[in-house]
């Protein structure tokens, strides 16, 4: 029988291990994760840049994509520099409270992802079923406030979790992900 003193191992640094049984190819899946993002990176941006240069295309559908545009592109840079310091600078070292903020960042992100994909099936079912009233219900001030309780929404049922693994949960002895 195992008698615990009561103690809670609190690791400073954990370790990540990338991609067991792949540390071979590890570069190589680096570098076609690079390619990747720079793929997702320039045509999320070109969306971007089109939906805001041209005039026709500020109705509220493509101010959706646009809003889902760069949080996919915010995603996938919170992602990658750690992923491709694993692979191809070797560091496998991450401070707990770094994984913890990268966690809420990545989640969080999910989150308003999650979020924008519902306000445009929203946006769908106003066109289709009133489309007279479509421009006076989707008005700027309430994408704007849909943007904002998106991004809190996101943001606040993130945080809990994070504080409660920081503050109340036991880990075992190891500090390897």
């Amino acid at each position: 029988m195992l008698i615990s003193n009561g103690s809670v191992f609190m690791p400073s640094i954990l370790t990540l291990i990338g991609i067991p049984g792949l540390e071979s190819v590890q570069c190589w899946i680096g570098i076609s994760l690079r390619l990747m993002y720079l793929v997702a990176v320039i045509g999320n941006s070109l969306i971007i840049m089109i939906i805001k240069h041209k005039n026709s295309l500020c109705k509220p559908m493509y101010i959706f994509l646009a809003r889902l545009g760069a949080t996919d592109i915010a995603l996938s840079t919170c992602i990658l520099h750690k992923i491709l310091g694993i692979f191809w600078l070797h560091l496998t070292e991450i401070s707990f409270e770094a994984y913890l903020l990268q966690m809420w960042v990545i989640h969080s992100f999910q989150g308003v992802e999650s979020g924008v994909l519902l306000a445009m099936a929203l946006d769908h079912y106003v066109a289709i079923c009133n489309h007279l009233r479509h421009v006076p219900v989707f008005s700027g001030q309430l994408l704007t406030h849909i943007g904002v309780g998106v991004t809190l929404r996101a943001a606040l049922l993130v945080a809990p979790w994070l504080v409660l693994s920081k503050c109340h949960l036991k880990f075992y002895q190891t500090t390897v992900i």
